[in-house]
């Protein structure tokens, strides 16, 4: 059984192309092109999973984190940080905030999928 993934991107191109990657495999998608929004669908729909860009509108990725980490029902869903920001701390800043993984774009669709499944596999206790 395919599980619920969150993905949030402020490109319309990644959500496309992942989204159509995941269901592929059997999952299900839903998107959020800001933070805001990705919160308020995370609060909604509690998905068994997040890939969080970060650099977005109206909040950051970094801030979304936080705010999923910080709320009892959404503190256990595997965060993925995909992001194209390069800079020498910006995976340590994801991390940081919570993210349980980064990943670079452009990011090799096959690690990501292993990577999200595995982390979806984990107890969160």
């Amino acid at each position: 059984m395919g599980k619920l993934i969150l993905i949030v991107d402020d490109e319309e191109m990644t959500l496309q192309m992942l989204s159509a990657f995941l269901k592929l495999y059997g999952h299900d998608c839903i998107a959020a092109e800001d933070g805001v929004e990705a919160l308020e669908k995370a609060y909604k729909f509690n998905p068994d999973a997040v890939i969080l860009d970060v650099m977005m509108p109206q909040m950051d990725g970094i801030t979304v984190c936080k705010k999923l980490r910080a709320n009892p029902t959404t503190a256990h869903i595997p965060i993925i940080i995909l992001s194209g920001q390069s800079h020498i701390n910006a995976e340590g800043e994801g991390l940081e905030a919570g993210a349980n993984a980064y990943m670079k774009k452009p990011m090799d669709p096959q690690e990501m999928l292993k990577l999200l499944n595995d982390l979806m596999e984990r107890d969160p206790f």
